[in-house]
C-alpha cells in the first residue's frame, strides 16, 4: 500500500496536470469503489473544476470548484493514471507499462474526462480502494478522525507523547494506528523503529521519555527523506510520472530478512508478526529492554 511519502508524491504530480481543469465527463465502468449512488457521484463531479488536491495521511481529497470534495483512497492496489494524448503519468499500484491504446485496462473502474481532453483513470486490481464525494462539513469530520501527521505543525513532541500515552501495545502498532499517527504504514514504521534503535514490538508503556523522543525525531526524519526521494519502490508503487521512487536505496531493515545489519555489521535482519504485519528489525541494534 502506498504510504504518506508515496501518496504525497502522487498528489504533487497529479496537481501539475489536473488542477484548474474542468471535469466534463464521468464514466463508471464498475461501481465497486464508489461509496455512494452513481447518480450522486456523477452529479457532484460533472462540470466542476479541480481547485486543488489536498491530503491527510494516505487519503487524497480533490477540492472542487463548488466547495465539495472527491475523496480517493488507493488502499492496497489502487492506481491513478492520467493520459493526455501520448503523455501518460501514473501513481500507485505498479501495473504494466501503458500506451494510450491500453486504456482503459481490465482494472479501470472509473474514468474522468477533463476540458483539455485529458483523462484520469482509477484502476484497482483487488477493489479495496474507494471513491466518495463529500461536502466540506463531512470532509472535516473525516479529517478529524486522523491523528497527528509527521511534518505538519501539529506533529510536536508534546502531541506525540499524548498520542502514545501509556498504551501497552507495541510501538509499531501505535505508529500504524491512523487515528493516532497519520500516514505511516508498514515500511516506514519498521524504518523509524530502526532509526530510533528500538524494537518494533517494544511496549509503549515501557518506553522511556528518551526513547519516545527518538521515535518522534526518527518519524520526522524518515518521512522527510522518503518524500524527498519520492517514496519507496517495490512491486506495487510507481509515482505519477511513471518513475519509481528511490527511497529503497536507503532502507535499512524492510525486506532485508537474512541480510547483515548495515549499522552494527553483526546482527542479521529478522522479522516477526506485529499487529498482523511482518516487521523487520536487527536483534543486535534493537535490543530487548525490560
Amino acid at each position: 500500500m502506498p504510504e504518506l511519502p508515496e501518496v504525497e508524491t502522487i498528489r504533487r504530480d497529479l496537481a501539475e496536470v489536473i488542477v484548474g481543469k474542468k471535469i466534463t465527463d464521468v464514466e463508471v465502468i464498475n461501481k465497486s469503489p464508489i461509496k455512494e449512488t452513481i447518480e450522486k457521484f456523477k452529479k457532484t463531479l460533472l462540470n466542476k473544476k479541480v481547485k486543488d488536491i489536498e491530503r491527510i495521511g494516505k487519503l487524497m481529497m480533490l477540492d472542487l470548484s463548488d466547495g465539495n470534495f472527491l475523496l480517493i483512497h488507493l488502499k492496497m492496489t489502487g492506481q491513478l493514471i492520467y493520459r493526455h494524448g501520448h503523455q501518460i503519468i501514473e501513481g500507485g499500484h505498479n501495473l504494466p507499462v501503458f500506451t494510450e491504446n491500453d486504456l482503459p485496462t481490465k482494472y479501470s473502474w472509473v474514468v474522468w474526462k477533463f476540458s483539455d481532453g485529458g483523462k484520469l483513470y482509477f484502476n484497482d486490481m483487488r477493489k479495496f480502494g474507494y471513491l466518495k464525494t463529500v461536502d466540506k462539513k463531512e470532509k472535516e469530520k473525516i479529517v478529524a478522525k486522523y491523528g497527528i501527521e509527521p511534518l505538519t505543525k501539529n506533529f510536536t513532541l508534546a502531541n506525540f507523547k499524548k498520542a502514545l500515552g501509556k498504551r501497552k501495545a507495541p510501538i509499531k502498532s501505535v505508529l500504524l494506528n491512523q487515528a493516532l499517527v497519520a500516514g505511516i504504514g508498514n515500511i516506514y514504521a519498521d524504518e523509524i523503529c530502526f532509526a530510533a534503535s528500538i524494537r518494533p514490538d517494544r511496549s509503549v508503556a515501557k518506553m522511556s521519555e528518551g526513547e519516545v523522543k527518538k521515535v518522534f525525531t526518527a518519524s520526522e526524519a524518515i518521512i522527510k527523506k522518503a518524500i524527498a526521494h519520492k517514496g519507496t519502490t517495490f512491486k506495487d508503487y510507481v509515482n505519477a510520472h511513471g518513475g519509481k521512487g528511490n527511497f529503497s536505496d536507503f532502507l535499512k531493515v524492510y525486506q532485508r530478512v537474512g541480510e547483515k545489519c548495515l549499522r552494527c555489521k553483526k546482527g542479521i535482519i529478522t522479522s516477526k508478526k506485529i499487529a498482523g504485519r511482518s516487521s523487520h528489525y536487527c536483534p543486535v541494534c534493537q535490543k530487548v529492554i525490560n
